[in-house]
Parts: C-alpha cells; structure tokens; sequence
C-alpha cells in the first residue's frame, strides 16, 4: 500500500525532485508510522539506523514529541548538534568490520541497546530517508515471533553458528533466523560446501560435544526449538563409501547433564551438600500417565540435547556446580544460583513434585517452566562441581518470557520476578480460580480485614512459592503489608493488606533529592541568597515551597513563586502546587521569589538584564546586546500604571546591588567596590544604605530599559511605549541596558552564576563508615508519599481518580524473605545506578520493631544467598554468593566459576538481591525429613 501526502513536493525535473519541507518530512514518517503500526506482522522489513543520526534528523524536522526514547539515548552525545540539515545517513557506529559487504553479510557491534545505539524504522520509512538523505549502509532485519503468546519482535541479531567440517577441520560462520527451520540449515550448509543433502549429517556440537546421540533430523524443527546457541559449534559429516568418515568421536559424557531419579520419599542429599546421592535409579518418579499432554511434551523435550548424567563423586558435595555463560546470561545464573541454595526450594524439587503439576492453568506455562527448573536444579545438586550449561532451562524461559530471549544483558531481579510467579502458576494447587470482590476496610479492625485479605488470596494461589516465599510455615503466616491510601480532598481512607514475595527498597538518595533554589527579595530588601534543601523526590512544588519556606525564615504573610530560569530569562513560572517536582531537572536552574501575600494577582514585573556585547562592531555604538545574570521579579499596584511609572521599582529592586562607593571614586581599603571588613563599615546597602540622591531623583538619569508585556505567555511580547497604560492582569517584561556607568554604581555579580539545582558533576563516594544501613532502607520504604501523577488512586467517595498518599506497614512475613536494593533509578531524561554501600546483616536482622501485627512470632532472620551486580548501566556483570548451610560456609558463584569465601567478604556495594531465612521460631525439616513439628 503506498500512502500519499498532499504535501509531498515532489517535481520530476531532468530526473531531480524539489525536497520537502522540514515540518514534511516529518508528517510523512508519521504517517508512515501509524500505518505500519497497523500492518504489524511476522516477516515485515524493518531496518537499522544510528540512533545519533536518527536524533540530528529529530532535531531538523522538529515537533514536540520525539520518535525515539528519551529515556535511552544519551543527550550528552548530542551537545552542539544544531538543528540545520543532517547529512548522509551513517551507521558506520553500528558495524564492527564492514568488510566492503551490505545487509547480513555486515557484522553488527555485539550488545547494541535500541534506542541508545540504534532504531528500527519500517521498509517504508527506511525507503523514505534513504531517497532523501542516501548514506548507509543498510541493515535490513526481519520481524519473528516468539514465545507461546506469538510475541513480535525484530530479530536484530539472527543467530551464528560455527560449523566445523569434520573432513577437514576447517571453519565457516553460517547465519540463520533462530526461527530457520532445520531443513533451511541443511540447505544453506549444503550450499556452502557443494555437497548432496542425503548425504550431510549435520551434529548439535555445543562446548565441543555431539549432544542427543543422533544427528539434527527433524527437518521441520526451528533452530530455536533446537536450542542452538548464538556462536555454538555445529558439526558436519559427510557420508563416504556408505559410512560417515569422521575423526570426531560421541562423547558420552555431555555437558548438559540428564535427571538423577531420586526417591520421592527420601533422600541421602542434604541441602548442604551432606551425604552424597546414591547411584540407584528410582522409580517412583514417574511422568508417563502425562505422555501426549503437552506437559509430557515438556518432558520429551527437556531430554533432547541430555547425553548422560553424572552423580556426585566420592567425597564430593553437592550444590557447588557453576553455571556456563551462553552470552550473557550471568544475570539469569546470578538468580538461579540463589534460587536452587533455598532450603525449602531445593528439598521440593528433589523430591516428587509431579501431582503439584498444573496443566491446565491459563496463567501458567503448562507445567514446562515448573520441569525446566527441576530439572535444572537437579543437575546443580547431582553433579559435584561440574559445570551446568543450562541451554534447556533458557529455552524453555524464552518460550514463555520472550523478552529474555537473545543474548542482551538483563535484570536479575526481573528474572527472579517473572521466575517466581511462573513457577507458582505452574505449581498452583488451585485448578478453577473463584472469583473473589474485595470489600473495602470500612473503618474495620485491622485483624480482620488481614484475614480477610489472606483468606481471598489463598483461595485463588496455594503453592509451593506462596509457603516459602509468602506463607509462614505451619502456622500459614503470610508475607503480608498494609497500605494506607488517604485521599487529599475527602480524606477518605482505604485499607488493604497485600501479599508479597519479595520486598523492592529504595536507597534513601532514590526516595529524597537534594535541591539548591535562588531565593530573591521581590521588594528589593536584600541580596538574592541561595538555599538548599531535601525534598522527596516524588513531592510536589508545594513541598519545595515548604521547605525553602522554613530554610529562609519565610514572614507569616508572606509567599515564594517558584520559576526556572533559562538563558537569562524566566522560562516557566510554577505557579500549581500540586506540580510535581520529578518534571525539575538536576541541571536546570530555579528561583523563587520572595513577595507580600496581598501583591499577588497584581501586575507581574520581570526584570531581564543585558549589556551591550563588546566583540560586536556596534559596540560603541550601543549596538548588539547579550542577556547576563537572573531576572528579577515583582509585583506592582494596578491603579492607572504607565511605563513611566516602573523607573522608581526598578531601582528600588536594584538597591541592595548598590555598591558602596562608586569603583572609580574610591579604591583605597575597598575591595570591588565593597569596603573591606577592615574597614569596620557595613558591606552593603542592605545593612546601611548609602545616600544616592542624584540616583534616586532621577533613576532614569543612568538607567535605560524597553518595556514590553504578554498576556500571561511569557513566550510572546509585544513592546509598548513608556507613556501606556498597563491593564491589570499583565505580565510586563523590562529590557535593562547595564552601561559602563551602571556598573560603577550596581555590583552585577550577586545576579550572575546562578547555581544548578543539584551539581551532579562532583560526588563523594561513601566509605563503610558513611554507608547507610538496611534498615534506613526499610524506613525509607515505610514513608508515606504522594502516588504519582501516572499512579492515581480511583476515590470510592469522590468517583474520581485522586493523587492519594500512600503509607506502607508490614503485617506479616514469610519464612524466606528477599530484599530487592533498587539501586537502578530511572527518569524521563537520564538512567543511574548507585553503588552506595549498604550495610546488611548477616545475622540475626530482627524486624519485629517494624511489624504492625502483634501475633507474638519470631521475626528474625539470617542470610543465605545474594545476587550481586558489579558495573554500570546496559551492561556490567552478575554474580552470587551462596551459603551451604550445613556446612556453614560461603560460596562466590560466578557463572562456571565456584570458589570458597569468608563471611567478612560477602559484604560488598555490589549486593543488589538479599535472601534471608527464619532462624528463630523457624520448624527444623532437613533434606530429607518430613515436618512433624514446630520447635521454638
């Protein structure tokens, strides 16, 4: 479908065109855009350009709403990019080696970021440009779906594969769609080796190895469903006199290791690597009544690519296996390492879980995440200190959760997230979910509405997860926390009692922002004096207010006006309270002005000063003028006010800038113009005014200004006349020409290097000394803050949508409990990480000080696992520690790599997921013992 804009200017002309309009161009692409929103589907082109091409471009054709994120894309790679015509396209930064090829046969730069390094544009629009600026080179790329829900993405990076002739030895890079069917492979590797197809056999040759004990043979099989890897081995093996000729042997043993059959009733395996499993086969572990559902699918399909399995050696203890890196994947390893040293996890799965199994819940993966984790664990706690490649547990999450597919870097604690709530819903024991309406509080005791709440979910979500990671165990004692919502108009008051599985704490710099405001004397009584102050970093202008308010000693009848001043002028007045303070950058810089409650509503005097510019020809002509300084801003009377009449305000408001002595009369003990401390006179006219009379009889004598006024637009002026009368409700803006002579009389500098609201070019780093604790972390997710604007809360009273405050409280907590750092911090303009130290316990961290319910139990807990991450944003590296608990020891997981560390070292700024363990009031079950009892 070609969609045509009438204002397209296309005129064929001896084979040139005229070109479009900026405003166009960007109507075109628009529409372009909408159109292939609609047209979304599998197959479609889409192509590659540099995300700082495509800004410059952004730039030129203007608009108000950008194509690309702000929130990725680096502004400071921008600076100095003006808005005229960008040139060629160019995607030079986007290509590793270009090797004078095009399309595919270019390789990428590894772990490019969309919207950071590139963006995806339609066919269409890619065609677009190109007529209009050429360049390149071009990067076409097709649109897959992935997962069970079809899920459309672009496949940027399709999958590379080395394949290794087996005649020979030699090597050759074959690219294919993860999507590519096994018979495409054939096909293309057949091709590039001038041989007959029937006699290839092509080999899943991961780290070196023949995996599945057959050849790659079910032709209509994807390479994805195949669970080859980015960048892995494959072999080939051409048939010779009616045999194959190979000097690559089948190794047995395989890296990915096959399910050790455990008795479903014992186990000689301790969580803490104790006796070692024996080598006897079990067969109480059966699944084959499922055999054509699609959980015994699951089943067939986690034992492809399984050669073997190994068991612990003698002497050898479990639960020290690392986990291979498929590119990383050390975020997801990180998790599954902290995840499979749970107690109460581990000793599930390694027993018979098979009747927990539910297939059939549409919220679930039908069983099959539930396997591939038991499976996985398995291995880790079977195979001594062997190293898992877990390439069937990888699969199996991207089928579900597609934007764990590929091979980019990602959250560790989004995997946990999604992990855990899969594997509820595959282990949920409810098999029809009831519907439930939740009743509101209505001023009930709290007990009851707890119950209540914990009654209605349970009766929806009874599994595995929710008794160790929400439920108390025995006592079914939830993770539980009260919310408070209040709302600001009505006040009316709603209570609900959530569950949790694990609990996301702000670092107190997430949750309060430092702020250096300007104060200014609106009647012109003192100099300008900056003040900073701690605000929340999700209040409003009306917190700032109150906050400058009490910092400068703000009168009872007085008021301050916020503004933000840009280039030397007022850009924005924030005149709503109820404004948030997340739309105030760190570099911008805001004032407030200092007034008598009664002038407000008056007419509104904006000062902006300028001096004539001295590299200008026309300097000494008066001619070009440059902006300097901070506005200064009052209110006037409105009784009959001509241009005239602001010759004495404007004064006034520049007499606390008067200099003592003038510069040119008197040096002697002064210092610019000030009288020296020495001198034991007063510094400035605030304290002791000096007299000025020829000043102040005729201010107009030395000063020189142009009028103009907006009608409450301060981005539209019309000039007027000195002789005008001013209407009331005007905006009126004075044009203030500093001469030589002026400066002699006026000290400009308390107006200048107005300062930024938070300097975020120098930090102190923490020491341990200066490091926050967990529990000013915890008290920082306990304070009661406004919702957001995008967070509203729907007011039963008002029947509208309201900006409640919210209050937290915990209630109840579970037998494991996790604490998720939010050390990611994310706006509209920029993204941070904070490697703030925290200082955790290791043991004994009691909350019972914090717990709103007064059921008597023990709330004290020790640490068993951490998922750390080390580095910055888009990228840095994940690992974990893990504690063998009846060993009593720690353990660093870093992907393959498994050493012993002390407990002194554990504690690090790199702890980003916290796993504690009830050890207090906590049932005592080993491994391989069933709960009789509750020891106290």
């Amino acid at each position: 479908m070609t969609i045509r804009h009438s204002s397209v200017l296309m005129m064929e002309n001896g084979g040139s065109c005229l070109p479009c309009t900026p405003d166009e161009e960007r109507q075109i692409v628009q529409d372009l855009s909408n159109q292939s929103e609609i047209d979304l589907k599998e197959g479609n082109l889409y192509y590659l350009i540099s995300a700082r091409w495509y800004k410059i471009w952004e730039r030129y054709v203007g608009g108000d709403e950008p194509l690309i994120d702000k929130l990725s894309f680096d502004s400071q790679r921008l600076d100095g990019v003006s808005s005229e015509r960008p040139g060629p396209i160019d995607n030079s930064d986007l290509i590793e080696n270009s090797n004078g090829g095009e399309g595919d046969a270019l390789e990428l730069r590894r772990n490019l970021v969309e919207g950071q390094d590139y963006v995806l544009v339609p066919q269409q629009i890619w065609e677009k440009l190109f007529h209009w600026y050429k360049g390149g080179p071009t990067l076409p790329r097709k649109m897959i779906c992935e997962g069970i829900t079809c899920e459309k993405r672009v496949e940027v990076y399709p999958l590379s594969l080395n394949l290794i002739d087996s005649r020979d030895n030699s090597q050759s890079i074959i690219k294919l769609s993860k999507k590519a069917s096994i018979r495409e492979l054939y096909e293309n590797v057949c091709k590039l080796k001038g041989i007959q197809k029937e006699k290839a056999s092509i080999w899943d040759y991961f780290n070196e190895r023949k995996h599945s004990g057959s050849p790659l043979d079910a032709m209509d099989q994807t390479l994805d469903d195949a669970m080859l890897q980015m960048d892995q081995h494959i072999l080939l093996e051409v048939q010779v006199d009616g045999g194959y000729s190979s000097r690559f042997d089948m190794d047995s043993t395989g890296n990915e290791l096959a399910l050790v059959p455990l008795e479903p009733s014992r186990s000689s395996l301790t969580i803490a690597g104790g006796p070692t499993m024996s080598n006897g086969h079990s067969t109480g572990y059966r699944f084959n009544q499922y055999q054509g559902s699609s959980l015994g699918s699951a089943l067939t399909d986690m034992d492809e690519g399984y050669d073997s399995y190994n068991t612990v050696k003698k002497g050898e203890r479990g639960g020290l296996a690392g986990l291979q890196n498929l590119g990383n994947t050390c975020f997801m390893n990180s998790s599954l390492q902290c995840l499979v040293h749970t107690p109460r996890l581990a000793e599930y799965f390694l027993q018979d879980y098979s009747g927990e199994i539910n297939i059939k819940n549409p919220l679930g993966m039908h069983g099959e995440l539930a396997l591939a984790f038991g499976e996985l664990l398995r291995k880790l706690w079977s195979s001594g200190r062997t190293t898992i490649a877990p390439r069937a547990f990888k699969g199996k999450l991207a089928r579900f959760a597609p934007q764990f597919s590929g091979y980019n870097q990602h959250d560790s604690q989004e995997l946990l997230a999604f992990l855990l709530d899969g594997l509820h819903e595959d282990l949920n024991r409810v098999k029809q979910k009831p519907y439930i309406e939740m009743k509101d509080s209505d001023g009930r005791p709290d007990e009851e509405v707890a119950n209540e709440c914990w009654i209605n979910h349970k009766a929806r979500n009874d599994s595995l997860i929710v008794d160790v990671f929400q439920v108390r165990f025995l006592f079914m004692m939830c993770g539980q926390y009260k919310s408070t919502l209040v709302c600001p108009l009505c006040d009316k008051i709603s209570i609900t009692f959530d569950p949790f599985m694990y609990l996301t704490l702000p670092l107190p710099s997430t949750v309060t922002r430092i702020m250096t405001v300007t104060v200014f004397y609106a009647d012109g009584s003192a100099l300008p004096m900056p003040f900073t102050v701690t605000v929340m970093k999700h209040g409003c202008c009306k917190d700032l207010i109150s906050a400058l308010s009490t910092a400068c000693c703000l009168k009872s009848d007085e008021s301050l006006l916020l503004a933000e001043v840009y280039n030397h002028q007022i850009f924005k007045f924030f005149e709503n309270p109820a404004e948030m303070l997340n739309t105030i950058k760190d570099e911008e810089r805001i004032v407030a002005y200092r007034f008598d409650r009664k002038e407000a509503g008056k007419i509104k005097l904006e000062i902006v000063n300028r001096w004539p510019e001295k590299s200008s020809p026309d300097y000494l002509k008066g001619g070009e003028k440059k902006l300097f300084g901070a506005p200064l801003v009052t209110y006037l009377e409105e009784d009959h006010l001509t241009g005239a009449d602001i010759d004495n305000t404007v004064s006034r408001m520049l007499s606390p800038l008067r200099r003592t002595y003038s510069s040119v009369k008197a040096h002697k003990g002064k210092e610019n113009g000030f009288l020296s401390e020495a001198d034991d006179e007063p510094s400035n006219s605030c304290d002791q005014p000096m007299e000025t009379p020829e000043l102040e009889d005729s201010p107009s004598r030395e000063l020189s200004f142009q009028l103009s006024q907006s009608d409450h637009k301060i981005t539209s002026w019309k000039p007027i006349k000195k002789g005008t009368v001013i209407k009331p409700g005007q905006h009126i803006k004075v044009l203030l020409d500093w001469t030589d002579k002026v400066r002699e009389l006026y000290d400009p500098s308390f107006l200048e290097d107005l300062p930024e609201v938070h300097k975020t070019g120098f930090t102190v780093k923490k020491t341990r000394q200066e490091a926050i604790s967990l529990f000013s972390c915890l008290d920082a997710f306990l304070t009661e803050e406004p919702l957001g604007p995008d967070d509203m809360w729907y007011c039963p009273r008002c029947k509208e949508h309201r900006q409640a405050t919210k209050k937290l409280d915990l209630w109840t907590l579970p037998d494991v409990l996790v604490f998720h750092l939010k050390r990611f911090s994310y706006s509209r303009y920029m993204k941070n990480k904070l490697d703030t130290f925290v200082n955790f316990p290791i043991h004994n961290l009691d909350l019972s000080k914090y717990m709103k319910s007064k059921s008597g139990e023990s709330y004290v807990y020790d640490l068993y696992a951490i998922s750390n991450h080390y580095g910055g944003l888009g990228g840095g590296h994940y690992t974990a520690y893990a504690k063998l608990i009846d060993e009593n020891r720690w353990y660093h997981f870093d992907d393959s790599h498994v050493s012993a560390v002390t407990e002194a070292e554990i504690k690090t700024s790199a702890a980003y997921v916290l796993f504690y363990r009830r050890v207090k009031g906590e049932s005592k079950v080993g491994m391989g013992e069933t709960s009789k009892g509750h020891s106290g």
